[in-house]
């Protein structure tokens, strides 16, 4: 081209939006006279450029110009107009753990508070607890402390009394000893730390001594000080100092990036607008951007991308954002707004900042195939960009990328040859053939020796290969129904936009299984999330905490708080160049009910204000509106507390023009023709150049249109129309599909699984959303289920560990006691341990599912809820010395909730009050509540019964009933398979495979177990024969605890995903005495036995397996209160160690996974102080590989109340394994105010009073290995090698895509009940 005169660029100069991906940069450009360039080049190529995106605009600017600019040059800016970028820069130095060296800086007693956390473990069936380290290098501890002031408060403490920002009032207990932290921040700054993480106590609404430390540490020397108030002033002490850490670990990396980034052009781009994608969608100046803001930096770009192209442009309909990459699947949704969440985990960091909600809810085109006992599976693990598939030549795995290439659905003539160790070689489709060849025969082998399998002759290489994609669009659309029905939306009622290199190969498949009708797929749609930049408007975030009840007292300060804020808001955008009618103020209120957590972001917008409301709109009708959708109803009579005020000030940039392109005058022309791979086997297949169709061309499936180095496939019955934008929509056709039989199909074997799951997950859904308490609705304690007719579980979600197994003794109760007297309208309450209860407040609802013609239930589904309380001699139902079970609350066997149709509300109110009857006990303290819940209980049932019957209709009973029992019976192969390793790694090591193990209460009482396993039939017997007697006390186990401990055993041994059902315990006989403590009278107390026995179960099996040392073995259960309120939690321990593995410390172990009150929260809402909560350095066993550390946690009480615990392991210790230590037991002391300490033994009830604290220490995990010996000996050496799951330790080179979003969150949630 004709070389340019730069003075001819003066008034039009080039425009970039830039991606920098983990893999590949995507540089959209629009040059002077409106032409645009796309580019996609790799984001990381030394050899080549220092830097990618700026040598895509120094490439850019070369080729559209003619003017010759070397690479090792500054690149000429005078001709550049702005440059819009989004960065994975942080979010790869948060999850490589590469960013800057940190200190964090923190109240006196917390050290270790950010290691602890949440308390809870990542994987609950991972013995070896892996969470990513924390970012700060070391700790100093501040001797300062703020305490919130307390009207009840009977200390008679005299202090100052500061108010803080949210209008509380706070007592400074101590103020800054500034020599000790002088001192220690010396030492620090010379170890060469210059970043500092600071968070304090309360500094969220009185950030005074924050102030102070940063000050300070300025005046040393330290240049990056990130203070917790200034980040993120919000309520809970561990995500605002998660958030300053990460603030602080990833500013100065972000900062030394784009200074290197701009010092590669001329002047350092100086007269050039730079603006950064934040993770909430909203653009920033170059020097605004920061590290807790900056996580989603890229995936944002590809929301406001198809938000802004797709909703009110090519439909009115909400849009479901999937963007499927070669790494990850991230979905996201659009319906006028961006929908932000305020806190989410990345890599281990919770992160409290408004982000988008994205959810990375599998691995994308690099998702890992197996054939595992039966059961087709893809994922979670990942091939990643390194090695890639098989077809990329680097050694790597089978993959979707290689199930598509398999079927003809990746053309490699059209992707530019890149690849193998050289990278200049096509994509290899000969090795991927060769790959699935070996795979195919495999499968084979194992379907031909099934007698139950329906496939009488062999599979082909492409039936297993669609087999595997069938799966992984079914594991895709799970997470997509959640993200939509969790907050009351139809999935069938959106569109589909898709993005991301391999996403247009699937969306067809994933929108007809989910009911759309439409997918729209951008022009751009390669480099989506480069194009969003160039659309995005500039935005400028202010927020500050509140702590006012919502009403016309606290409107004033309310409305005089937002107009602060806006003011700030419009000076910022007023700065960088937004006149008046560019911005948009838009104030938020951050609103609660009273007593619960479920904060929801409200908008003033769509609510006018009113006389009674704020003036700048109306907050609570917006509160109840969304309430209402997202859980089904309101408390009208509850107060509605403003946590936070926010202001989204919004500096508009004009959304550019997308061109028309011309206007098709005749018939599409195919580029060429392939043949794919369909359900009819392989079809002829035209494929287009999306750059050579017109508006108008209409293309029918099935066909490939390739835009760049994306595949968009259009299947049979599709057909795709081109927009007079150029960009592609696609019309779901119904499709025939062929009648699936009651005869074992693999691959839909996997689906049915995935069905099954999804059922129960939508049950939980509808149960979270329409539940009451704090319990159900924001701790998530709860487990839904269903059941084949037998009552035998079919699947369960999520998996509690205590819940598992255990509700299917209880509906096998029912049938067996009920027999015919169970009726369609009938829903039944049972929680006695004799019909399968775990312990009284778990209320178990079941409901039979009838199908048309059909006399007997098809089916049963069930729910079970923790009830906060039901009754006896205690609040909280969980007396610590129990010896009766009426001493535990309301007993219901098979009670029948719903009869006829009809609720008896009546009937159920007399049996929640039944305990008053009993000396020095109670009815039920919390009955609206208690009807509440079950009234969702029934709600959630109800949704699994029309799920089911829908299910029935599309498939047929016979089908269905077949499939539960395939599953089931896949269920028992895996656990068969594994026992057999089992038994030979047993054999080989000590010469029979007869296992034993014994293990004892603090009361002293054994618990003796014996396993015989079968080589040859992969069987078991687990015989307690020879346990103690039942106990008089509360620490008797119901035989479902058993069950449950066995389930979850097997799984964490399996190592992998198998669906958790009835087939697990086929291979099971277990042999419980009766009368002993696991199997106790029908009157026995045995709240005890729920959290502390069932722990001692679980050690017990996992030292007959010799699998790992002893874990802490209790839940440390607390509680305190008096007539006003009550408290209750389970605290951390210490993990056990095992073969190559550290044991972790402060985590929750086996059966429990509960989340700790954040210190803040706990102090805000009852009358205690938090002295301490820090490990227990040293409480560990000793061993090659450690025991992970208990913890050390010290309350202070601040008036009279009752102090209750229930715990284990004070007097025998946890233990170790191949010579590896103990853990230390633990001590629980209360000191009074006079210092005197005294000893509360394990289980114990208190009076405490003003001025007393208690000190809980908890246990340590035991040591694995001689901790003397350099060297594994022979015998554990064998056990190493030859256990089963050393296979996925070998599996470690895999990646695990990192999951993030609201779904995730849920889950995570869910997980730690």
């Amino acid at each position: 081209m004709a070389k340019m005169d730069l003075n001819d660029l003066s008034d039009e100069k080039f425009e970039f939006a830039i991606d920098r991906g983990g893999t590949f940069t995507d540089v959209w450009a629009r040059c002077p006279g409106g032409k645009i360039v796309e580019m996609k080049l790799l984001s990381e190529d030394p050899s080549n450029y220092s830097d990618a995106p700026r040598e895509g605009i120094r490439r850019i600017l070369e080729q559209e110009t003619g003017i010759e600019m070397p690479i090792d040059q500054p690149v000429e800016s005078s001709i550049i107009e702005w440059i819009r970028m989004g960065t994975t820069v942080a979010t790869n130095a948060l999850l490589e753990r590469k960013g800057e060296r940190i200190a964090l800086v923190v109240t006196k007693g917390f050290k270790d508070i950010l290691h602890i956390g949440n308390q809870a473990r990542p994987k609950i069936f991972d013995l070896e607890i892996v969470t990513p380290e924390v970012l700060y290098e070391t700790v100093i501890e501040v001797e300062e402390r703020v305490v919130l002031h307390n009207e009840k408060c009977e200390l008679g403490k005299k202090c100052e009394k500061v108010q803080g920002t949210t209008g509380e009032q706070f007592e400074i207990w101590q103020p800054i000893n500034i020599e000790r932290l002088k001192e220690d921040l010396k030492v620090v700054y010379d170890m060469g730390i210059r970043s500092l993480a600071v968070v304090l106590m309360h500094a969220y609404s009185l950030g005074d001594h924050e102030r102070e430390v940063g000050q300070l540490a300025k005046e040393m020397g330290f240049t990056q000080v990130s203070l917790s108030s200034d980040v993120m002033p919000m309520v809970r002490m561990v995500p605002r100092g998660y958030t300053a850490c990460a603030d602080a670990y990833l500013t100065p990396c972000i900062n030394r990036y784009v200074t290197g980034f701009m010092s590669g052009f001329r002047d350092h781009l100086q007269g050039v607008r730079v603006l950064f994608m934040q993770s909430d969608g909203g653009l920033t100046p170059v020097g605004k951007f920061n590290g807790s803001r900056a996580i989603l930096s890229g995936p944002a770009g590809g929301v406001v991308g198809y938000a802004l192209t797709t909703y009110q442009r090519e439909t009115e309909s909400p849009v479901i954002g999937f963007d499927m990459g070669g790494t990850s699947t991230d979905v996201s949704r659009y319906a006028g707004h961006y929908e932000h969440v305020f806190e989410t985990t990345t890599a281990g960091i919770t992160i409290q900042a408004p982000q988008l909600d994205i959810n990375t809810v599998a691995a994308g085109g690099g998702s890992m195939l197996f054939f595992r006992s039966g059961m087709f599976v893809v994922g979670p693990e990942s091939a990643g960009a390194h090695p890639g598939p098989v077809c990329y030549k680097k050694g790597g795995p089978l993959t979707i990328t290689d199930a598509n290439l398999c079927l003809g659905r990746l053309l490699p003539d059209f992707f530019p040859k890149i690849f193998g160790h050289s990278e200049n070689d096509p994509l290899d489709t000969k090795a991927t053939v060769k790959a699935f060849t070996k795979l195919t025969k495999e499968v084979n082998k194992y379907l031909l020796s099934n007698p139950d399998n329906a496939h009488n002759k062999a599979m082909s290489i492409e039936e297993v290969a669609m087999g595997f994609l069938r799966v992984a669009n079914e594991a895709m659309c799970r997470p997509i129904r959640a993200l939509t029905e969790a907050r009351g939306y139809d999935t069938s009622r959106h569109v589909l936009a898709c993005f991301g290199g391999a996403g247009g190969q699937h969306a067809c498949s994933i929108a007809r299984s989910l009911g759309m009708k439409t997918v729209f797929v951008h022009r751009y749609a390669g480099i989506l999330s480069a194009y969003g930049m160039a659309l995005a408007d500039v935005v400028h975030e202010a927020q500050e905490p509140c702590a006012a009840t919502y009403g016309k007292d606290s409107f004033p300060r309310i409305d005089e708080r937002i107009d602060e804020l806006k003011k700030d808001c419009y000076q910022q955008l007023h700065e960088q160049g937004f006149k008046k009618d560019q911005i948009h103020l838009e104030p938020y209120l951050h609103l609660r009910y009273r007593g619960t957590d479920c904060a929801l972001m409200c908008p003033g917008r769509g609510n006018p204000a009113t006389e009674d409301s704020s003036k700048h709109g109306d907050f609570r009708a917006s509160f109840l509106d969304r309430y209402q959708r997202e859980f089904g109803f309101t408390i009208p009579e509850r107060d509605i507390i403003v946590d936070d005020i926010r202001v989204r000030g919004v500096g508009s940039t004009g959304v550019l023009d997308q061109p028309d392109i011309p206007h098709a005058t005749g018939e599409p022309v195919s580029k060429t023709k392939t043949k794919c791979y369909f359900e009819d086997g392989y079809l002829e297949t035209s494929v287009y150049l999306l750059e050579e169709l017109q508006a108008g061309h209409k293309i029918h499936g099935p066909a490939i249109i390739m835009n760049g180095n994306s595949t968009i496939l259009i299947e049979p019955a599709c057909e795709a129309v081109i927009t007079r934008h150029g960009d592609v929509k696609i019309h779901i056709g119904d499709v025939k599909t062929d009648k699936v039989g009651p005869e074992l199909n693999a691959i839909q074997l996997s689906i049915f699984s995935h069905r099954f799951m999804s059922i129960a997950e939508q049950m939980g859904r509808v149960l979270q959303r329409t539940a009451i308490s704090t319990n159900i609705k924001e701790r998530l304690d709860f487990s839904c289920a269903m059941f084949g007719p037998d009552g035998g579980l079919v699947a369960n979600a999520p998996h509690i560990p205590v819940h598992l197994g255990a509700m299917q003794e209880t509906v096998q109760y029912q049938i067996k006691t009920l027999g015919s007297d169970i009726h369609e309208g009938d829903v039944i309450l049972s929680n006695h341990p004799c019909a399968g209860g775990s312990h009284l407040p778990d209320l178990t609802v079941i409901t039979p599912v009838f199908f048309k013609g059909i006399e007997k239930p098809v089916f049963f589904v069930a729910a079970r809820g923790h009830h906060a309380d039901i009754g006896g001699d205690t609040p909280g139902s969980m007396p610590p010395h129990s010896t009766h079970i009426m001493q535990e609350g309301a007993v219901f066997k098979s009670f029948k909730l719903v009869e006829a149709g009809k609720f008896q509300e009546e009937a159920l109110t007399e049996a929640l009050m039944e305990p008053r009857k009993y000396p020095g006990c109670s009815g039920t303290r919390n009955l609206n509540d208690n009807i509440s819940d079950l009234r969702a209980q029934v709600a959630a049932c109800r949704k699994g019964i029309d799920l089911i019957c829908g299910l029935i209709e599309e498939y047929g009973l016979d089908v269905v009933q077949a499939y539960m029992t395939h599953i089931q019976t896949n269920a028992e192969v895996a656990v068969r398979d594994m026992l057999k390793e089992i038994a030979a790694a047993t054999k080989e090591r000590t010469g029979t495979t007869r296992l034993q193990a014994e293990d004892f209460m603090d009361t002293g009482s054994n618990i003796r177990l014996s396993v015989e396993i079968s080589e040859k039939e992969g069987s078991a017997v687990f015989d307690f024969t020879g346990t103690g007697h039942e106990i008089f006390g509360n620490t008797n186990a119901p035989r479902a605890i058993t069950l449950s401990a066995i389930i979850y055993c097997l799984r964490c041994m399996v190592g992998h995903d198998v669906p958790l059902n009835q087939g697990c315990l086929n291979p099971i006989q277990i042999v419980i005495p009766k009368g002993c403590l696991l199997d106790p009278s029908n009157d026995a107390a045995v709240v005890g036995g729920n959290v502390e026995t069932s722990q001692r179960v679980v050690d017990v099996i996992l030292k007959a397996f010799a699998v790992c040392a002893a874990s802490q073995g209790s839940m440390n259960n607390l509680t305190f209160g008096d007539g006003d309120s009550g408290y209750y939690e389970t605290v951390a321990g210490g993990a056990g160690a095992g073969p190559g593995w550290h044991g972790r410390g402060g985590v929750h172990t086996h059966m429990t996974n509960t989340r700790i009150t954040d210190p803040e929260i706990l102090e805000k809402r009852y009358p205690v102080v938090l002295n301490c909560f820090s490990l227990n350095h040293g409480s560990g066993g000793r061993g090659k590989y450690s025991g992970g550390d208990g913890v050390m946690r010290e309350l202070l009480f601040r008036k009279r109340l009752t102090l209750s615990i229930l715990t284990e392991r004070r007097v025998f210790r946890p233990y170790g394994l191949f010579g590896g230590e103990a853990g230390q037991r633990g001590l629980n002391l209360l000191i009074h105010a006079d210092d005197r300490v005294v000893n509360l033994g394990s289980k114990c009830s208190v009076t405490v009073s003003a001025g007393d604290r208690f000190r809980l220490l908890t246990p340590g995990g035991g040591g694995y290995g001689d901790p003397d010996e350099d060297h594994l000996s022979d015998q554990e050496h064998d056990h190493d090698h030859k256990m089963f799951f050393k296979k996925r330790r070998a599996d470690k080179g895999h990646h695990k895509y990192a999951e993030k979003g609201s779904v995730h969150a849920y889950k995570m949630k869910q997980e730690s009940a």
